[in-house]
């Protein structure tokens, strides 16, 4: 099964580090693309950067409804939730005081997408 594993991570949590905490950080992350089970994964820019849709109204800059901001995301393959959960241990955001989102993805077949 696919699961999107949406990082939000503790607002500061991460400019709070100094060049050699930040690093092995950053080299955590980018490891986690090696894993087997990763399919996909990127860091999000800054929320201020965002430009919101709804209905017929844009804005420009965030938009949410929430003081946690998405800072990031991957999707894995995981033979089930308890492997997925293995995964997200792994993920810097957890253990700086963030928290990660795990949500399976909806199966569609490629012929019925569009």
């Amino acid at each position: 099964m696919k699961y999107a594993l949406l990082i939000y991570p503790k607002a500061g949590s991460h400019e709070a580090l100094s060049p050699e905490e930040y690093g092995p950080v950053n080299a955590a992350y980018l490891a986690l693309r090696d894993d087997p089970r990763c399919l996909a994964g990127a860091h999000l820019q800054g929320a201020d950067t965002a430009t919101t849709v709804r209905e017929t109204m844009v804005t420009d800059g965030p938009f949410a409804d929430t003081r946690e901001v998405l800072g990031g995301y991957y999707v894995i393959e995981a033979t089930d939730l308890d492997d997925a959960l293995e995964f997200v241990k792994q993920i810097p955001a957890i253990r700086l005081g963030g928290a990660v989102e795990v949500r399976p993805l909806v199966n569609v077949p490629v012929e019925d997408a569009f």
